[in-house]
C-alpha cells in the first residue's frame, strides 16, 4: 500500500471520541535494542514503585527459542535512564518447578503492606498449558517461589493488595467449558485457593470484548471501588485485536460489578502497537500511581515487541464509567 493510501486509511477514522489515555512522546520506551544480552522481544512488563521512589519494571523477555523469562529494568523517573539487569532476574526453573518447563511470562506485581513484600504472580508454561504461579520478594534479587497455584489453562492473574473479609483474593482468567471469563478466588495462605466465581463475563456477538477477556494490570483501590482495566480480544478475518476496557467492583465484595464500560478506552493505533511479532496488541501488565494519588502510569506491551507508556487520571476514568456504563 502506498504512503498516500495509508494516510487516507488513517484519516477516515473518526477521532472525536473521548481520550482517557495519553501516550508518552518517547514511546516506545524499551525494546530488544536496549537489552544488555541477546533476545528477540521485550514486552508486557509488570510495574511497581520501590521505597526509594525508583520505578521497577519486571519485563517479559522472549529469546530466540520462543521461551520467555523476566528481567528487571529500573528508572528514577519511570521514563528514561533505565538500568537493566545484566542477566535474567527470574528464569524458569523446570527442575524444581516443572510447570515452568516452557518459560514464565506476563507478571503482575502487587506490594502487600501486611507482608512487607511484593507479590508477583505470573504465567508458567508446561506441557499442560499456561497456569498461574506465585513468588514473593523484598528486593527483586531473591525470590521465594510458591509454585503453581492455579492449574492450566489459566493466566492473567493479580492479587489484591490486602485481605478482603479476612482472606486473600486474586483475579485470574481460566478457560472453562463456561467460556473465557474473569474469575475471583480466595485463599487463607496464598497457596490454597477456592471459592471460585465469575465476576465479569465476555460479551457475545459483535462486541469488542466478545468471547474472550482477561485482567490487564492489578486492581486499583479507589473510594468508589476496585477499578479494573481489562483486555478484550476480538477475532477478525485479519487476526485478533486486543483492546482495553474499564469496570468497577465493590470494595468489600469484589464479586459484585458496580459498573462496566460500554466501549473500549484504549486500542492499537500507533505503528509500534499495530506492527510487530503479534500485530494489533496493547497489553498492559503494570501500573504505578503518582504521588498525587490520581495520575496513573500504565506500562504496556506493543504488538508483543516493545514497551510503551500511557498516562491517565483515575478520577477521569471513574467519571467516564458513570457516563458510559451498561
Amino acid at each position: 500500500m502506498s504512503n498516500e493510501s495509508s494516510t487516507l486509511k488513517v484519516s477516515l477514522r473518526n477521532t472525536l471520541h473521548e481520550n482517557l489515555f495519553m501516550r508518552h512522546a518517547d514511546n516506545p520506551l524499551l525494546s530488544a535494542a536496549n537489552w544488555p544480552y541477546p533476545c528477540n522481544t521485550v514486552f508486557n512488563p509488570a510495574a511497581t514503585v520501590l521505597s526509594d521512589g525508583t520505578t521497577l519494571l519486571l519485563c517479559r523477555v522472549e529469546d530466540r527459542r520462543g521461551l520467555s523469562h523476566l528481567t528487571a529494568a529500573r528508572s528514577c523517573n519511570g521514563i528514561d535512564g533505565w538500568e537493566i539487569d545484566e542477566k535474567p532476574t527470574l528464569l524458569s526453573d523446570p527442575i524444581n518447578f516443572p510447570e515452568e518447563t516452557w518459560g514464565i511470562e506476563d507478571a503482575r506485581i502487587v506490594y502487600v503492606p501486611e507482608l512487607e513484600k511484593h507479590v508477583v504472580t505470573y504465567t508458567a508454561y508446561s506441557q499442560g498449558g499456561p497456569g498461574i504461579s506465585l513468588a514473593v520478594t523484598t528486593d527483586f534479587h531473591e525470590f521465594e517461589r510458591f509454585g503453581d497455584i492455579m492449574a492450566p489453562d489459566d493466566k492473567d492473574s493479580a492479587l489484591f493488595p490486602r485481605r478482603i473479609g479476612g482472606r486473600w483474593a486474586m483475579i485470574h482468567r481460566p478457560v472453562t467449558p463456561m467460556g473465557t471469563h474473569i474469575w475471583i478466588s480466595y485463599s487463607p495462605d496464598l497457596r490454597h485457593w477456592g471459592n471460585h466465581s465469575i465476576i465479569l463475563k465476555a460479551r457475545e456477538g459483535a462486541w469488542w470484548d466478545a468471547n474472550k477477556i482477561g485482567l490487564s494490570p492489578p486492581p486499583i483501590e479507589t473510594e468508589e471501588g476496585w477499578l479494573i482495566i481489562y483486555h478484550g480480544v476480538r477475532s477478525t478475518p485479519s487476526g485478533a485485536i486486543y483492546r482495553l476496557g474499564l469496570a468497577l467492583f465493590d470494595l468489600d465484595d469484589p464479586r459484585k460489578c458496580i459498573r462496566r464500560g460500554d466501549r473500549w478506552v484504549f486500542a492499537p493505533e500507533r505503528s509500534y502497537e499495530r506492527e510487530g511479532d503479534v500485530n494489533n496488541v496493547v497489553f498492559p501488565c503494570g501500573i504505578t500511581v503518582a504521588p498525587d494519588g490520581d495520575t496513573l502510569n500504565m506500562y504496556y506491551g506493543g504488538a508483543d515487541t516493545c514497551i510503551a507508556l500511557a498516562t491517565a487520571s483515575i478520577k477521569h476514568m471513574l467519571d467516564w464509567l458513570k457516563r458510559h456504563s451498561e
